[in-house]
């Protein structure tokens, strides 16, 4: 049986070889058996982000802050993911929140 761990490095593999897709499912089904999995859910927000669905890159890097609340390293890639929602949406509800992301990441480290 491979562990989460395992699964994870085969998706990290899948996607720098290009295979974004298919790294996605593996991510997704890491995020779905384990939750709390912090490094599937910042790789779901980078691949969500380079793929246009915002939204989706928004939730995912949340969810990493609200597991490790106190990771700056978590706070900066929400800022980054904001931001570049922003840029793809025009919504300007993420300028802020890519400000106070940025904030609480400066605070933490």
């Amino acid at each position: 049986m491979t562990t989460v761990n395992e699964r994870f490095r085969e998706a990290e593999k899948l996607k720098d070889s290009g295979q974004v897709d298919a790294a996605k499912e593996v991510l997704i089904s890491i995020v779905g058996e384990s939750p709390d999995h912090v490094l599937s859910h910042l790789t779901l927000a980078r691949i969500y982000t380079q793929t246009g669905d915002h939204l989706a890159a928004v939730k995912h890097a949340e969810e990493a802050c609200r597991l490790e609340p106190n990771e700056a390293f978590n706070f900066t890639i929400l800022s980054v993911t904001y931001q570049k929602a922003w840029a793809g949406t025009q919504d300007t509800r993420f300028i802020r929140a890519a400000e106070d992301a940025m904030a609480r990441s400066q605070s933490l480290g």
